[in-house]
């Protein structure tokens, strides 16, 4: 489909939307960003994931790439407050090792890959180089990232902290890191936002989500009938 089709779609389907609701497109997408991302690997608790999906999307990132190596992706969509619904999500898990495809990915896309981990010679928060497009990676809740998702890292990453509890729990370090790195970005002069035709497309999957009856106008708009 054409850039232009695009549009007119998107137009389309804006007629069925409220007012409110296009100008909240608008607003959000304008702040949406594909310059960081979240890889969770092989988190098993459902609670965890929706609150580290409610994270991601409040921080204005757009995609969370999920492996499932042993555990299966699930979510409590009351503690997620629907956020799962705004994000994309890309799951693996039809591998034994679906870290290595994930990581792969990650690397042809020009993310520099960043695992958080206690290990002594990692960065900290606060000195994490993000001019580059970065993914975090986010390991099980028991023993963290893999080895394998360690040999890919680019970078260690740390949360500093000064009490006697150590590390945070995985929802937590997500929600620390996100916040910071989503201000930070913003600091520097990099294209962090969307492209144009990237919000177009966006908008476009929000709206089939918000109209129930997406389905029914996009037919008649590809046949035609409603291409005027």
């Amino acid at each position: 489909m054409s850039g232009d089709q695009y549009e007119k779609l998107y137009a389309l389907l804006a007629e069925h939307l409220t007012e409110r609701k296009r100008k909240l497109f608008d607003e959000v997408v304008n702040q949406r960003t594909r310059h960081l991302t979240v890889v969770l690997e092989d988190l098993y608790q459902a609670q965890n994931i929706s609150a580290i999906q409610r994270s991601v999307e409040s921080w204005g990132i757009q995609d969370l790439y999920v492996i499932e190596n042993t555990h299966t992706f699930s979510h409590h969509r009351r503690i997620a407050k629907g956020a799962n619904d705004w994000l994309t999500i890309h799951r693996f898990n039809d591998q034994m090792d679906n870290t290595t495809r994930c990581m792969e990915m990650l690397k042809a896309k020009g993310y520099q890959i960043a695992v958080t981990t206690l290990h002594d010679h990692s960065v900290s928060l606060q000195e994490l180089d993000v001019s580059q497009k970065t993914a975090i990676v986010m390991g099980t809740e028991l023993t963290g990232s893999s080895k394998v998702a360690t040999e890919y890292a680019d970078v260690l990453l740390h949360i500093p902290t000064y009490g006697f509890t150590e590390s945070l729990n995985v929802g937590a370090a997500t929600a620390v890191i996100l916040q910071h790195l989503a201000e930070k970005i913003r600091t520097l002069n990099i294209p962090w936002s969307l492209s144009e035709r990237e919000k177009l497309e966006l908008k476009i999957a929000w709206a089939k989500k918000s109209i129930y009856w997406s389905k029914y106008l996009i037919d008649m708009f590809e046949n035609g009938e409603l291409n005027a």
